[in-house]
């Protein structure tokens, strides 16, 4: 009889726990029944991306604070390619002691509050080597141009801001001294309040192999490299989920949005920026370190992308701009 109590006492423990794991799966996964409708007309083109990421991560190489030549040619060449798609671009200059950066800045849509922005850095880690930083972060500045030629001319009825930003990596990451949060701070003085911020942030690299810093993740999200994840705190769920929706809308490489507290490098982007703000914002990323072992490193190359993939990941994510950014109001 105390077996049987026993047994059923644990049967109940175990069921229980398994139900708190699902539950929590449910609250941070924010799982929805239906995607958003498919509203970008013309697909990405992987052509395009590695075209990109090729001069980034050579030409531009290496995009670091130490090079400050290099970030210029870099800045000069997203200009450059924003101007040849048709849309104006406004360079937004901040000094760090005494040394210039700058930001460049897109407004497609019309004027007014209540922006969505997407941003992505294109400065690349330069502390302990020369690195290309192909998938951190010229994947994420070439999603952005790509964005911008997509998107350019669609009738937007909210304005879409567009900003390549500099000094992300150290020795100015989680400073005031990143552009992003340069970025997120004039939109505050301007009494311009975003109605959300989505930073690309390592999108072109994949795996067979999904590794996770606790098996929970593993019980939660796919075990296999092949999808992109969509990031954010419990108060960013909404955005999460809606962007995960307008990418799976449009995307053969599927989103999986984590709402939660900010672990495992959640929230190691501009992304941060703009919660220091009191913004919402998410990142939409491979999982960045987690997946990919060459990060930081010599290896980051643009051999090591998957165009093709990074092309589905782009046409979703314009997809849900447009899907956010068509409506006036929330």
């Amino acid at each position: 009889m105390l077996l049987r109590s026993i047994a059923r006492i644990v049967g109940l423990s175990a069921t229980l726990l398994a139900a708190i794991v699902i539950a929590s799966a449910c609250l941070v996964r924010q799982p929805s029944l239906s995607n958003a409708p498919r509203l970008v007309r013309t697909p990405a083109d992987p052509n395009r991306l590695r075209t990109d990421v090729a001069f980034l991560t050579r030409d531009a190489s290496p995009r670091d604070i130490q090079h400050p030549e290099k970030l210029e040619l870099a800045a000069t060449y997203i200009g450059a390619e924003l101007s040849k798609a048709g849309v104006a671009v406004m360079s937004q200059p901040y000094d760090i002691r005494g040394r210039a950066f700058r930001n460049l800045i897109v407004r497609l849509g019309p004027d007014g509050p209540g922006a969505l922005v997407i941003g992505a850095h294109y400065d690349a880690f330069g502390e302990t080597n020369v690195n290309p930083g192909a998938d951190d972060n010229a994947s994420g500045v070439a999603g952005l141009l790509e964005i911008a030629r997509l998107l350019r001319g669609e009738p937007l009825s909210r304005p879409l801001l567009l900003v390549a930003y500099c000094t992300e990596e150290p020795p100015y990451y989680h400073s005031e001294s990143m552009g992003s949060a340069v970025h997120a701070a004039s939109l505050r003085q301007s009494d311009s309040w975003p109605v959300g911020m989505v930073s690309l942030e390592m999108i072109g690299y994949f795996n067979r192999e999904q590794p996770w810093p606790s098996r929970l993740f593993g019980l939660a999200y796919p075990t296999r490299g092949d999808f992109i994840a969509v990031v954010g705190r419990w108060a960013d769920r909404r955005l999460a989920r809606e962007f995960r929706r307008g990418i799976n809308g449009a995307s053969t490489v599927a989103a999986y949005s984590y709402s939660g507290p900010a672990i495992a490098g959640s929230e190691a982007s501009d992304h941060s920026s703009y919660w220091n703000e009191g913004y919402s914002a998410v990142m939409v990323t491979d999982t960045a370190f987690i997946r990919n072992a060459n990060y930081h490193a010599p290896t980051d190359t643009l051999e090591t992308l998957d165009f093709n993939r990074m092309a589905q990941v782009v046409t979703g994510v314009a997809n849900a701009a447009m899907t956010l950014c068509q409506r006036s109001s929330d």
